[in-house]
């Protein structure tokens, strides 16, 4: 198994970052979504607009998306010699990905308090908790580059 592993390591690091980078988009984009459905869909008219893009971002693109990263990511860990466990950078990635998985699931609950009408997060909070996959996409990309 680990020669297998070894082998299509390049396919397995390849679709891991594609899956990274289209989870992240849903991740940076659901928040603006929410932001702009607490404070203007209702004048607006666009409620039900604003309730199918969330659900079909989160069911279409981000759930599969977030998927395919944990299973390309494991396969990587699992890769021989990729992760020297003795350093930091491999549990400080681990951290900052099971926070963005927390954030995810966090996002999955708000949106389904806007579509039964329950939400009570604000715009203002929205914007804010827009800036935490930022901070941990650079927690991760130093943990991996750098590799402290």
């Amino acid at each position: 198994m680990s020669d297998l592993l070894a082998t299509i390591y390049p396919w397995t690091k390849s679709l891991h970052l594609i899956s990274v980078i289209a989870w992240m988009a849903g991740l940076f984009y659901l928040p603006r979504l929410f932001v702009h459905h607490v404070e203007q869909a209702e004048t607006a008219g666009m409620e039900e607009t604003f309730r199918m893009m969330e659900r079909k971002l989160l069911k279409v693109i981000m759930n599969p998306s977030a998927i395919a990263t944990w299973l390309f990511g494991l396969l990587l860990v699992l890769t021989p010699g990729i992760v020297d466990w003795s350093m930091v950078w491999p549990w400080t990635k681990g951290a900052a990905v099971l926070a963005m998985t927390w954030f995810h699931m966090w996002l999955a609950l708000r949106r389904k308090d806007l579509e039964a009408g329950t939400n009570r997060v604000s715009g203002r909070q929205y914007r804010m908790m827009n800036e935490l996959p930022t901070v941990l996409l650079i927690a991760i990309v130093i943990s991996v580059v750098v590799k402290f």
